[in-house]
């Protein structure tokens, strides 16, 4: 039996026995009623007589001869009472079967009230059970929305909806988690596997380069290591842990670079270096910006045109720091360069190629918002695109 059929048939049991019960309870109030008139009228006619009693005066003798009046009482029929009896009685002969009657009349209505109040009854549990049973887990946007007075029925109703929408929001958290754990784990895999595929590509490779790629593959293991600690934490409770510290960037920016050089020249990108400053001291959580730039970088090596060159530059001023790169690719239309920041944006490129966001540059503003700075965009037709991470340094360098 299907799950309709078997809601069906349950709403049905439950509307026929809340039809018995109400039926009864108004036959039985009615014909309490009914009994209650019929018995008060039938008292009323039945306790009237159809005879009187009279006196009368009488002349008699005593037993000394003497004349005597005296009185004597008797009963005598009256006519017009005994008329009225038999109307009476007819009257009530007539009542009795119009009670009948009526009885049966009433137990008939009292049927369909009976049906009709327990459809009312049942029709919000119905409904309640059907989007119970037509909730799936991969589509928890159905809601009860249950109009009405604010009864038992609608109360339940609505918490029901309630339940649903925490839910909703923790399968939506489930799927977000797992984006961005897919995501974030691709970058230093990609790292590893590129640096290694050109270190074995080379058998006569120079042990100072293999060390420097050993180094690569270290430290992308390492931040692995961290990142997957930090997605367990964020799957329990909701929220990545932060280490904020005061750190120098000019190292972390050098790292990165390294770490992408293998996936640039396999591309035959060019991937240069600009920083102006020695030292760049901010208070950050190092992780969290080293995610940020990997996924600057992992989308400039994507998708910058053969041949050309990518520019990493860092720089700032007493209150923020800025960690640019730049690509010379066709560029992001201007309507578009905020859509690029949003979740699994899908567009086009100019001229004519399509473009998507995935989660990278998601996850680049959710840093630069976690640390109180901002992510910008400088793009245009012919001249690639520009991305800045700009941090506020809220902390003086280690003396």
């Amino acid at each position: 039996m299907s799950d309709t059929a078997t809601t069906r048939g349950w709403a049905g049991s439950i509307r026929f026995r809340l039809t018995v019960l109400y039926s009864v309870l108004l036959f039985g109030l009615a014909a309490i009623v009914v009994g209650g008139i019929y018995a008060g009228v039938s008292r009323s006619l039945e306790d009237q007589d159809v005879s009187r009693t009279q006196e009368a005066a009488v002349l008699f003798r005593d037993r000394e001869g003497r004349d005597m009046i005296g009185t004597i009482e008797f009963e005598v029929t009256d006519p017009l009472a005994v008329f009225e009896r038999e109307v009476n009685t007819e009257a009530l002969d007539q009542l009795r079967r119009y009670a009948f009657g009526a009885l049966g009349m009433l137990f008939v209505g009292s049927l369909a009230v009976g049906w009709f109040v327990a459809g009312l009854v049942v029709r919000p549990v119905g409904r309640i059970t059907g989007v119970a049973r037509d909730i799936q887990a991969t589509d928890l946007t159905r809601r009860i929305r249950l109009e009405g007075p604010d009864d038992e029925l609608k109360a339940m109703a609505d918490t029901f909806d309630d339940m649903l929408g925490r839910i909703d929001d923790a399968f939506e958290t489930q799927r977000r988690f797992i984006h961005e754990a897919s995501h974030e784990l691709r970058n230093p895999l990609a790292v590893i596997r590129t640096n290694v595929d050109v270190a074995l590509a080379d058998p006569d490779a120079d042990p100072e380069d293999l060390r420097a790629t050993a180094e690569v593959v270290g430290r992308s293991a390492e931040r692995m290591t961290t990142l997957v600690d930090d997605l367990l934490v964020y799957a329990r409770h909701g929220t990545r842990p932060e280490r904020e510290e005061e750190l120098d960037l000019v190292p972390l920016v050098a790292e990165s670079v390294d770490d992408f050089r293998a996936p640039a020249d396999a591309r035959e990108l060019v991937l240069e270096s600009a920083i102006s400053v020695g030292e760049l001291w901010a208070c950050v959580d190092p992780p969290a910006v080293r995610r940020a730039l990997a996924n600057l970088l992992a989308n400039a090596v994507r998708l910058a045109p053969v041949g050309s060159t990518i520019t990493v530059a860092a720089g700032g001023d007493e209150r923020q720091v800025w960690i640019s790169v730049a690509d010379e690719g066709p560029g992001i239309a201007v309507e578009d360069q905020q859509r690029v920041f949003q979740r699994f944006w899908r567009g086009r490129r100019l001229p004519d190629e399509e473009a998507r966001s995935g989660l990278g540059l998601t996850i680049v503003r959710q840093i630069a918002e976690s640390h109180g700075g901002r992510v910008t965009l400088d793009s245009g037709a012919g001249r690639g695109s520009t991305f800045v991470l700009w941090l506020p340094r809220r902390g003086e360098p280690p003396a």
